[in-house]
């Protein structure tokens, strides 16, 4: 169970992941993407905590709502469109809900993949973010009726080992697309800094 006040407080600390793994991200995105993905969610992110304080009276689907445009209008490149999706589907599930349960996260984070399949016109197997967070939420889905802190659990260690898996795929969407088989061996940004952003809810649970 989460409120507006848990959710802002998990918000501070995904900026920091970012903000520590900025440099992180950044290099593993130089030689396959623009070399600007830590740096583009770092100032995101930022942005997001700017925003914070005047959303502590808020539902949980407007501060999600806020986070998602936030992201949108502050991140260049790909993720910004893709994590302001994320965030603005999450936000349509949890409209109007003071607290969110675990199975209102498992609904808001089904329909934060949906939205980035639909927005980046891609599926799993193509060394994007999505190689984490379908792995994530398909393990959380089948521990239903698990603990909460087994259901994060099994959604963190799927994540990770998601991340891991990109560096055995072809890109094909994006910049590193145009690599062809040398994006072969290379671990995908994104998919990391979606896994980074996840350890905070995780921790809170588990």
């Amino acid at each position: 169970m989460a409120n507006t006040a848990d959710l802002i407080a998990m918000l501070k600390e995904m900026n920091d992941i970012i903000q520590e793994n900025k440099d992180f991200l950044t290099e593993l995105d130089m030689p396959i993407g623009d070399s600007d993905h830590g740096i583009n969610l770092a100032r995101g992110f930022q942005a997001v905590v700017e925003k914070l304080p005047g959303l502590a009276d808020k539902d949980v689907g407007t501060l999600l709502k806020t986070v998602g445009m936030t992201l949108v209008s502050t991140v260049g490149g790909a993720s910004g469109p893709l994590y302001g999706t994320a965030f603005m589907k999450a936000a349509v599930v949890a409209n109007g809900k003071d607290q969110v349960t675990l199975e209102d996260f498992l609904s808001m984070l089904s329909a934060a993949v949906e939205g980035v399949k639909l927005r980046g016109k891609s599926t799993t197997g193509e060394q994007t973010m999505l190689d984490a967070m379908v792995p994530a939420l398909e393990a959380m889905q089948a521990k239903a009726g698990a603990s909460s802190s087994e259901v994060w659990a099994a959604g963190l260690a799927a994540a990770q080992e998601g991340v891991e898996k990109t560096k055995d795929m072809i890109a094909t969407k994006g910049r590193a697309s145009y690599l062809g088989e040398r994006s072969l061996g290379h671990q995908d940004p994104g998919a990391t800094s979606f896994t980074l952003l996840f350890s905070v809810l995780a921790k809170h649970y588990t």
